[in-house]
């Protein structure tokens, strides 16, 4: 397995860099195609988040340009994004997904929906055929890792994502939503979280407005809300004290000529905008008229700040699982690179003693069924005897740092080099 790991995330990058390669859910599957069929990509998968962008890949002798293929596919210049990436490698990106996985790289420690984001990112990758095998078992360790930490730790207690963190800056603004009015722009899973979360601190009532206009409805219909066709989007948003927004669009739906707009309707009373969508759905010039106040993204951490004391003590405890787990992942990867040895191994000592008790039997003469029981159990006990030191120091050895000159060692001891070779030979007839 050689893993490899780039991108950009809410700590490394501003959102004027995030949003430049955010990647619509329609445009996924495609995405992940390009990327197993780019150069030295054995598997991949693309994580991508409103607070992230990740490219995980299992490559081809460690060869493939991941960089090439951030600037190929997303059309940026390199000299602009590189100050943004980071890269992990081996047992370090493996530290990487299993803390993401845990929500321990969060901008909120402990959310909730990191865990959905990155198995429904792994489901969309295996179901276009782009993880098929190491990164399987890479990720399928990663969930039972955030399993873990959820279980044996409250790191996630009391959770916060970064709906609730929105609706937590809110009722700092406003110092109660009670009587409020909340305007949702998008139905999806962020959007109806701050629903929840909303409608528990007091608003009065809900509007959403969503471009397929059914899921709009549905979403209301669980908050007794009013459902807005998106046509009617810039002629109902007024109604809303507190607009937010999570659309998904590439480019700003709402600009100054809206805020204006919404203004004067509203004989200026103030409207703040929620921005969590990435790319941004609010236009950053719309801060600068006065009565509307919009926050995006990264202006939530600093409501996130209030978490991070409460949270230290059980995120070092978290820390400390993923750092065992990871060199259990490292351990168990050592293992099943010595497993074809072992096989081997069991496999010559087998038929060497097969030809032995093959060779004798006509000097034996006519034998009884319990004779024919002796001889199995004498010889398998000779060759599990002179089987058991090098197989143990064959599992030794896969977790130390000279496995691979063991593993060699015994091969030339017994042979298994030739055999191997030979066999390759009869099969392919092509191999060197």
């Amino acid at each position: 397995m050689n893993l490899r790991l780039i991108g950009v995330n809410h700590k490394s990058a501003p959102v004027e860099v995030r949003e430049r390669l955010a990647i619509p859910e329609s445009h996924l599957p495609d995405a992940l195609k390009q990327l197993a069929q780019h150069p030295g990509i054995e598997e991949g998968m693309i994580l991508c988040t409103c607070n992230r962008v990740e490219l995980l890949t299992n490559v081809k002798n460690g060869t493939a340009d991941l960089r090439g293929f951030l600037r190929d596919f997303f059309h940026v210049d390199a000299a602009q994004l590189e100050p943004h990436l980071y890269e992990y490698r081996e047992q370090d990106a493996v530290r990487h997904v299993f803390r993401v996985t845990s929500s321990l790289d969060s901008m909120v420690v402990g959310e909730p929906q990191i865990l959905g984001q990155v198995k429904e990112a792994y489901a969309t990758a295996r179901a276009v055929g782009a993880v098929h095998s190491q990164l399987d078992q890479l990720l399928t360790r990663a969930f039972a890792v955030a399993k873990r930490v959820r279980t044996e730790t409250a790191v996630g207690s009391s959770a916060v994502s970064v709906a609730s963190v929105a609706v937590e800056l809110a009722k700092k603004i406003f110092g109660s939503l009670n009587g409020k009015h909340v305007y949702l722009v998008g139905a999806g899973k962020m959007s109806e979280l701050a629903a929840r979360h909303l409608m528990a601190h007091g608003a009065a009532s809900i509007f959403v407005a969503n471009r397929t206009y059914d899921r709009a409805i549905r979403l209301a219909q669980k908050f007794d809300g009013q459902a807005i066709e998106f046509s009617r989007l810039y002629d109902t948003c007024d109604r809303g004290d507190i607009v937010i927004t999570s659309t998904g669009s590439p480019k700003a739906i709402f600009r100054k000529e809206h805020g204006e707009l919404f203004l004067s309707r509203r004989k200026n009373r103030p409207m703040f905008f929620i921005d969590i969508a990435v790319p941004r759905d609010v236009d950053p010039e719309m801060n600068k008229l006065d009565g509307i106040f919009v926050y995006d993204i990264d202006d939530l951490q600093q409501a996130v700040a209030s978490h991070v004391a409460d949270r230290k003590k059980e995120a070092e405890r978290a820390e400390a699982i993923v750092n065992t787990e990871v060199e259990r992942f490292h351990q168990r990867l050592q293992t099943l690179d010595v497993v074809p040895t072992i096989v081997s191994l069991q496999e010559h000592l087998e038929t060497i003693r097969q030809a032995e008790i093959d060779r004798v039997r006509g000097r034996l003469g006519p034998i009884t069924p319990e004779q024919e029981m002796a001889i199995e159990t004498l010889t398998r006990g000779i060759v599990n005897k002179i089987m058991h030191t090098p197989i143990s120091t064959l599992k030794t050895a896969a977790r130390e740092a000279e496995a691979t000159t063991i593993v060699d060692t015994v091969r030339r001891l017994f042979n298994l080099q030739e055999k191997k070779a030979a066999k390759s030979g009869s099969d392919s007839g092509a191999q060197n």
